[in-house]
């Protein structure tokens, strides 16, 4: 094994740890599944067949160690995935071939080299415009090539967009999922394509491009699945890429000023994350003066607007302007929920007002819409604060009004940790809160249905009688019974047992292997309740009929069978 590892740079250890132990198992089962093994000198590529096939690539690393990239979409992530497991345990099983393989590798390199070299200039534009007449993508390539190197800037231009145009891809006008990966590929030969006209002495000309190409995508963002985030760091580079070619050109600051401005207000801005203020070198003092009359145009024109409101308020951070002009800001748009009233009072408790701050949250609570309620980390803010007073007692009031207004197992416990905390719990406040929680239920006729959070409360209290007494009269549903039977099965068994045969008898007249397992499960609770009982030999007695009474269903009995039933 040392050989192999030292001939290859890997082994299988190796493989387990960069992929992890779950999608190296799941690797092995791929082995089936690679084709087109290529060994180079430097890389290895294969095709596995997954969902689609996948492209997978493993190289060595300069210290030694091993890389992989695979197209699928967790590779895509850039993990380890299963079919760059697959591949490495592929050349490992035939390891004492590699280094002949990657031997006549470079000897076919050398000999393509040599080859080539010995071509004249008028036997490689042959050879190259037959390749250029049978791949279509190669053609592309070099055309591109050709127009950011010449004169054109029109041709440059058409190349560039057209790489960004999402027709070829669409279905009915979308990218799907399955088509953004080649798109997002495409994509980016337009990233490359503006540097090179920038590093080409063109970088006016790349401004104006990159320009239309960030307003093209951005038109187009929304009709691609980009669940993988390629295309968002397609967007991500152009941006990068218009930056650069600025701060080559030197545009005029305020003309870019305005542009940059309006497209960052732009509603179809949402592919990239530009920031104003990496632009600060490229604008100087005359074009920052100009994006800041426009920003604070736009927020006074659109206050509760949200573009408006990020760029002034990135715009007021940056400046280093006051406290208070930040909570202007944010007042003139307040979320319902309370949650600006948070963001306001953080402000001002980072700035050592604290007083302040925890009116500014206890005004959100206050104000919180009942149809929104109050932020989760706005009650957690006033909650803590009080607490830090020594405030126990409103802590108490402010989970127990959230407890009555939105009933919920959450709620119920937040209620309790702070009333306990408050030395409150025991007696009327547990009681009231379980008052509470009887009311908002709605027990539906029969005993067996009508979740409530009643019962969950009760029985995450570990209070089980009382549990049990609340799905008795009707708060419980098939889960909570099923639950509750589960906590009580050692002490009371012929309860739960109750529970158990109750919810097999609907399972007899249905099919499915989700079913199967479950009436499995509920005869192995069963079963331990008659061995605790000592009443095995019903059991088996009921069993037996059950048994008869499903016997067509085959996959069934092969379930029971396989759990010993």
């Amino acid at each position: 094994m040392n050989g192999v590892t030292h001939a290859l740079g890997f082994a299988e250890k190796d493989l387990r740890r960069m992929a992890g132990a779950r999608s190296f198992e799941r690797g092995v089962g791929y082995l089936s599944a690679v084709s087109r093994l290529e060994i180079g000198d430097e890389t290895i590529t294969a095709t596995v067949d997954g969902t689609d096939a996948y492209e997978v690539e493993l190289a060595e690393r300069e210290d030694g160690g091993l890389t992989g990239w695979c197209d699928c979409p967790y590779g895509r992530e850039g993990n380890f995935c299963k079919h760059c497991v697959a591949v490495g345990l592929t050349v490992l099983r035939q390891a004492e071939s590699v280094p002949r393989q990657r031997a006549a590798a470079a000897s076919r390199t050398r000999l393509l080299d040599t080859w080539l070299e010995s071509r004249t200039r008028e036997e490689l534009l042959v050879l190259v415009r037959e390749q250029l007449s049978e791949d279509r993508d190669l053609r592309r390539r070099l055309e591109l090539r050709a127009a950011t190197a010449g004169e054109d800037t029109g041709i440059a231009r058409e190349r560039i967009l057209s790489l960004l145009d999402t027709r070829p891809f669409a279905r009915y006008g979308y990218v799907e999922y399955a088509d953004a990966h080649a798109y997002g590929q495409q994509a980016a030969e337009a990233v490359t394509a503006l540097r090179a006209m920038t590093s080409s002495g063109r970088s006016a000309d790349a401004v104006k491009v990159a320009r239309e190409a960030l307003q093209a995508l951005g038109r187009t963002y929304g009709e691609i699945d980009d669940s993988d985030g390629l295309i968002g760091e397609v967007a991500t580079g152009l941006a990068e890429a218009h930056l650069e070619a600025c701060l080559s050109a030197r545009p005029d600051p305020v003309e870019t000023a305005e542009w940059l401005v309006h497209h960052l207000l732009d509603e179809e801005n949402d592919a990239t994350d530009i920031d104003l203020f990496d632009y600060r070198e490229a604008l100087g003092e005359p074009g920052m003066i100009r994006a800041r009359e426009l920003v604070v145009a736009a927020w006074r024109a659109n206050p509760k607007g949200w573009p408006e409101k990020f760029l002034m308020e990135r715009l007021l951070k940056a400046d280093g302007s006051s406290v208070d002009a930040l909570v202007a800001v944010h007042a003139a748009d307040l979320a319902p929920n309370g949650h600006t009233h948070l963001v306001i009072a953080k402000e001002l408790e980072a700035a050592g007002r604290a007083a302040e701050a925890l009116k500014w949250a206890e005004r959100g609570l206050r104000e919180a819409e009942s149809d929104w309620g109050p932020d989760d980390e706005l009650v957690t803010f006033v909650c803590e604060r009080y607490a830090r007073a020594d405030r126990l007692a409103g802590v108490v009031a402010i989970r127990r009004d959230l407890l009555q207004a939105r009933p919920s197992l959450a709620a119920y416990q937040h209620l309790r940790t702070a009333a306990r905390a408050a030395n409150a719990w025991e007696g009327s406040e547990r009681a009231g809160a379980l008052e509470v929680l009887k009311a908002a239920a709605q027990p539906k006729d029969g005993r067996w249905y009508g979740a409530s959070v009643l019962v969950d409360a009760l029985m995450d209290d570990a209070d089980l009688e009382a549990a049990w007494q609340a799905a008795a009269d009707g708060y419980a549903d098939q889960r909570q019974w099923l639950a509750l039977a589960d906590r009580i099965r050692d002490k009371k068994p012929a309860d739960a047992l109750t529970v158990y045969l109750c919810w097999i008898e609907p399972l007899r007249k249905q099919t499915g292997d989700s079913t199967y397992e479950r009436m499995a499960e509920l005869l192995l609770n069963a079963r331990s309740c008659h061995r605790t009982l000592g009443t095995e030999a019903e059991f088996a007695t009921y069993l037996a009929s059950l048994r008869a009474d499903q016997k067509r269903k085959r996959k069934l009995m092969a379930t029971l069978d396989l759990h010993g039933l």
